[in-house]
């Protein structure tokens, strides 16, 4: 089977991109290259204490549009579970940070943002099929 060409980062490959994203807005070496991306901080639903992760955008309305498909595992990534229990979040993007409120798509907005977001990020699309569970689509609302 391929590999798709969005995957999981973890360690220093991880750091290196949230280190990119900060200093040029964007990744300048791997497979980042030419994606819109953010870092998104969280804060930890057990510990409380901020967790920081890369990820691929999409933009909606203002919004801004993520999937948390952690490279097509059967569990949800670190970050959603964050989030869901933890909704204000903040998000780094083209340099500036913004506070935002996270909400997970459900039914038709799912699939409309679904749709949208891998129209421009398609190899999140392959994940769907590597997993039996639905892959949540969070909009990350700025709070104005």
């Amino acid at each position: 089977m391929p590999i798709p060409d969005v995957v999981p980062f973890y360690g220093s490959v991880k750091d290196q991109l949230i280190a990119e994203i900060r200093e040029f807005g964007h990744a300048v070496t791997g497979i980042y290259v030419g994606r819109q991306a953010l870092v998104l901080t969280t804060t930890g639903a057990r510990s409380g204490e901020p967790r920081v992760s890369p990820l691929a955008y999409s933009m909606d309305d203002g919004r801004y549009v993520v999937t948390a498909s952690r490279g097509g595992s059967p569990r949800h990534p670190s970050w959603y579970l964050n989030l869901v229990a933890n909704p204000i979040v903040t998000i780094e993007v083209d340099g500036q940070a913004i506070r935002a409120r996270a909400i997970v798509a459900a039914g038709r907005e799912r699939e409309r943002l679904w749709n949208q977001h891998i129209a421009l990020h398609p190899g999140i699309g392959a994940y769907r099929d590597m997993t039996s569970r639905e892959i949540p689509v969070v909009v990350l609302e700025p709070i104005r």
